[in-house]
């Protein structure tokens, strides 16, 4: 486990953001959490879409803070400003020279349609590294301008109907926002990049990157197994499937001949090594109904998930159970490795927010506790009395303009 105190790789790395929902919040979070400063700007009187989002809690003024908001920006700062009105985004102009890093996940083209794409941050600031994310890319693509969220791009990488059960309808977001995720982890890495690349070249970067190239990137069977002749959503002639134990399901992975016989001994099939139906992965696959699972689950109705799961662990097969939402929170290899954050509720409920912790360990690094979401527009007056050294005299009137809240 890293330590509680030294530095963090991104101390001193200051991000700008206009950014709304999960895809770009997800990944200037992670960042923070490496040590980045990060200033939020949102709209006054709704901020950052993930606010209304739902379920929610009450902050202390009485407005909704959505689970979408509350899970993907902790450790920032927020300034409200109406960007469309000029002088707001001349503010943020202004302020570009005092950060590193500009990043927007607006609606393809709508940073430039509000004065406040890459060429205007360039001009003012020749070495900001400028990150889009958006669901097709910042041009060039035949879907530009299309509105996108996770969903609507994880039905178009192909995995939807990949692994579509024959007579099944279509699950959709069967792993919560992996579109967003997805596209946020790829810009946490274009951003690192670009930022290693003006240090050694001086210049600033433009980083793009699209929800359905990521989605693409990580559904990556998709193209490649159906290039390989197999276009019917199996991973491949391997077990891989969920199995009845006493109290539950388990998953299990077996895809090579040492581990099938390693199975076949634990749970008391020898016979399965000398039975001409299962000589070959394929046939594993053909006869996993028949065969295969009525042996296993026969084997496992007297154990628990977790006894099962020891067993297999102990014979060197790949085995877990499918925990339930109260049991992943309440999972020890999650404690021991500081993923559950939690933080107090403000509207008076006793159970705290959950969310999930930093995944990125780094021996010397220290593991710094998070600081709550911010309220909207709570920084607003500080950071910009901070950044443009804005007397209370000028705050005031661009507060009665509308163009700070």
């Amino acid at each position: 486990m890293s330590s509680t105190t030294g530095t963090r790789p991104l101390d001193g790395v200051r991000i700008l953001s206009l950014e709304q929902m999960q895809a770009l919040p997800f990944a200037t979070q992670l960042l923070t959490r490496l040590g980045a400063e990060v200033v939020k700007i949102e709209s006054p009187g709704t901020g950052d879409l993930g606010r209304g989002s739902l379920p929610a809690m009450a902050d202390p003024e009485g407005r909704r803070v959505g689970a979408t908001f509350l899970r993907n920006n902790l450790n920032k700062r927020s300034v409200a400003l109406d960007l469309k009105q000029a002088e707001a985004r001349d503010l943020v102009l202004r302020m570009a020279p005092r950060f590193d890093v500009m990043c927007e996940n607006l609606k393809a083209g709508s940073a430039d349609r509000l004065g406040l794409g890459y060429e205007a941050f360039r001009a003012v600031h020749p070495q900001i590294v400028y990150a889009s994310v958006s669901g097709f890319g910042a041009g060039g693509s035949p879907y530009d301008g299309r509105p996108a969220f996770a969903p609507v791009i994880e039905a178009m990488s192909g995995i939807y109907e990949y692994t579509r059960r024959p007579g099944q309808p279509i699950k959709v977001a069967p792993m919560g926002g992996l579109g967003d995720i997805a596209s946020g982890m790829f810009v946490v890495i274009g951003i690192l990049a670009a930022l290693r690349q003006r240090d050694l070249t001086g210049e600033g970067q433009r980083v793009d990157v699209a929800m359905l190239d990521s989605v693409v990137a990580m559904t990556d069977i998709v193209m490649n197994l159906s290039s390989l002749g197999n276009e019917d959503g199996n991973v491949g002639p391997l077990i891989m499937d969920a199995f009845a134990a006493s109290d539950g399901s388990f998953v299990l992975q077996v895809g090579r001949e040492d581990q099938f016989a390693k199975l076949a001994e634990l749970i008391g099939a020898p016979e399965w090594l000398e039975d001409p139906r299962l000589a070959t992965r394929q046939g594993w696959v053909d006869h996993l109904e028949d065969v295969i699972r009525p042996a296993i689950e026969s084997w496992a109705a007297t154990s628990t998930r977790a006894q099962v799961c020891e067993r297999m662990a102990a014979a060197g097969i790949a085995a877990g159970p499918a925990l339930r939402s109260a049991e992943v929170v309440a999972d020890p290899h999650l404690h021991q490795r500081h993923m559950v954050v939690e933080m107090e509720r403000t509207d008076g409920v006793d159970r705290p927010v959950r969310v999930p912790g930093n995944p990125v360990k780094i021996s010397g690094v220290p593991e710094v506790p998070d600081t709550r979401v911010p309220w909207l527009g709570e920084h607003t007056d500080e950071v910009l009395t901070a950044e443009l050294d804005l007397d209370p005299e000028e705050l005031a009137r661009l507060r009665a303009s509308g163009a700070i809240a």
